[in-house]
């Protein structure tokens, strides 16, 4: 289906190919996970699948890519539609149309679908991936999950024979990505349809996977079954990295597998205590009370009372839609709030300016690159700068990011690097209270370590955060209390080992495979063998 002739591809000003000499056969009905760190060059051999390396991105391609016989160097994109989906990191930007009934049926008209067809397979889609009631649901109104599952609604619609998507779980909470992730394979197993997902969060994926194609770096591609490459491959998920502390042989990819080998170690656990975290600790430093969010008719945050303490890491967790985001923007004072007050420094972040605004609460969006809008790193940083200290917000950015240079235009960094960037420049006004809006996404294993130092060091000097966010195994590792909303109430709030340890929905994979015991990373369990 997918050939791969000895490929190269090398972007203009780039010292090296960004992959190299890759040579690969993936056949039909095939469901091939692509792994490797963040800008080993993952999205570039994605989009060589379906021509937009190099008829869309530029840059220079040597070798041969065909998709069921047609040739990417003589075929676009366009000549490919009806043969490879495509879904891209950032939905929103895929987006042409105003609702999701008229996304899901544009690639059907572009194809010249019979109108009684369409109806059809866009009521199949939509019931696929359980997103049958935001059918009129205008795009801009909807959450960045729900906005996934849609982009991802329009490619099936086609009824591709290869269907390509990059990391398609990443603004998704658990349930849904379970869901469609199950739909994913569904298609794989009844309809042949290839299957070419690039994720990090490799814990929802990699059981589901027959092939392994990781990139380690230096432009080659390692193929070969999951368990054998993740064995020894730099990124791996937390049951990998479980098995190999435990000595597990073959490694498990799936929880099933690994608590029927995991009865030792439970043995081995039993007579210690997983660290305890900090929980109510510092003073209040926010206050909210009955805040609500309403967008028309709907009623976003209804009636929500919360509490941030000084030295405290805050998960706000919840399902797509459930109202996150929306709170967020209201105790920032940029989004709207229709009811309720908000106090943290003795005042309404509402009612002062937006520079003022920003020093007391600092936010950082589900897609960063919003805050940014000038034309270089240095530009951004200088104006970070602008009523401060020059040269911090460039030094914060090295800090989180070494090595980005200057004279760069923001939108032509990594996600990683936007996310540095952008939290650099609200961590230079030194704000007591930051909000961090799914700030993982397109994070490696490496750089979420990295990043959980981070926003723990900013815990030790006082600072309250919250860290808005679907990955389970990040709040694990990160968070002293956890806060799950559903309907735009909240409907707990605990320390972190009480709210996850036992949730079907939330559990990360330690705490599943180890339960009953209340184990929830890999680093808690190799300090305790220790």
């Amino acid at each position: 289906m997918i050939e791969f002739d000895r490929v190269t591809v090398t972007y203009a000003g780039a010292a090296t190919p960004t992959i190299r000499d890759v040579t690969l056969s993936i056949g039909e009905g095939e469901l091939c996970l692509v792994a490797g760190h963040t800008g080993t060059g993952k999205s570039t051999l994605l989009r060589a699948v379906n021509g937009l390396v190099p008829h869309f991105t530029g840059g220079t391609l040597a070798g041969r890519v065909t998709v069921a016989g047609r040739d990417t160097r003589t075929h676009p994109p366009r000549e490919l539609a009806d043969v490879v989906g495509y879904v891209g990191q950032d939905p929103l930007h895929g987006f042409v149309t105003d609702t999701v009934e008229e996304e899901l049926a544009y690639a059907l008209e572009q194809l010249a679908v019979p109108a009684p067809a369409m109806r059809k397979r866009v009521e199949e889609t939509l019931d696929l991936l359980g997103i049958a009631d935001l059918r009129h649901r205008p795009l801009r109104t909807l959450s960045g999950g729900q906005q996934q599952r849609v982009a991802i609604g329009a490619v099936l619609t086609a009824h591709p024979r290869v269907v390509v998507l990059d990391e398609p779980t990443s603004a998704l909470d658990p349930t849904a990505a379970e869901d469609v992730l199950a739909a994913v394979t569904r298609l794989v197993h009844d309809l042949g349809i290839t299957i070419l997902i690039a994720e990090h969060r490799l814990e929802r994926v990699a059981h589901y996977a027959d092939r392994l194609l990781h990139l380690p770096g230096d432009g080659t591609v390692i193929d070969g079954p999951p368990a054998r490459i993740l064995a020894t491959a730099a990124v791996a998920p937390p049951i990998v990295e479980l098995g190999r502390l435990a000595g597990w042989h073959p490694l498990p990819l799936s929880v099933r597998d690994a608590r029927r080998a995991a009865a030792p170690l439970r043995a081995r656990l039993e007579d210690h205590e997983p660290p305890c975290r900090g929980f109510g600790v510092g003073t209040v430093e926010l206050l909210a009370h009955d805040v609500v969010v309403r967008y028309g008719r709907h009623t976003a945050v209804a009636g929500v009372d919360l509490q941030l303490r000084t030295g405290e890491v805050v998960a706000l967790m919840g399902r797509n839609g459930s109202g996150k985001s929306s709170l967020l923007w209201a105790l920032q004072g940029s989004g709207p709030r229709q009811r309720g007050t908000v106090t943290t420094g003795g005042t309404d972040p509402a009612k002062l300016s937006p520079t003022d605004a920003r020093r007391r609460v600092g936010l950082v969006p589900q897609t960063p690159a919003d805050l940014l809008y000038l034309d270089t790193v240095d530009a951004e940083c200088a104006a970070a700068d602008a009523d401060g200290v020059p040269g911090a917000c460039r030094a914060l950015l090295d800090d989180l990011a070494p090595g980005i240079p200057g004279d760069l235009h923001p939108r032509d960094l990594s996600e990683g690097q936007r996310l540095a960037l952008v939290l650099a420049i609200q961590l230079t006004a030194a704000p007591p209270v930051v909000l961090l809006d799914e700030p993982t996404r397109g994070l490696d294993y490496t750089a979420k370590r990295h990043f959980t130092r981070i926003v723990r060091g900013l815990a030790r000097n006082g600072t309250a955060v919250v860290v808005a966010t679907h990955d389970v195994e990040l709040v694990a590792a990160l968070a002293d209390r956890v806060v799950v909303m559903a309907q735009g109430e909240i409907v707990a709030d605990g320390p972190t080992a009480d709210i996850i340890a036992a949730s079907p929905a939330f559990a990360p994979q330690v705490a599943k495979i180890l339960h009953p015991q209340p184990w929830l990373t890999v680093a808690d369990v190799a300090e305790a063998l220790r």
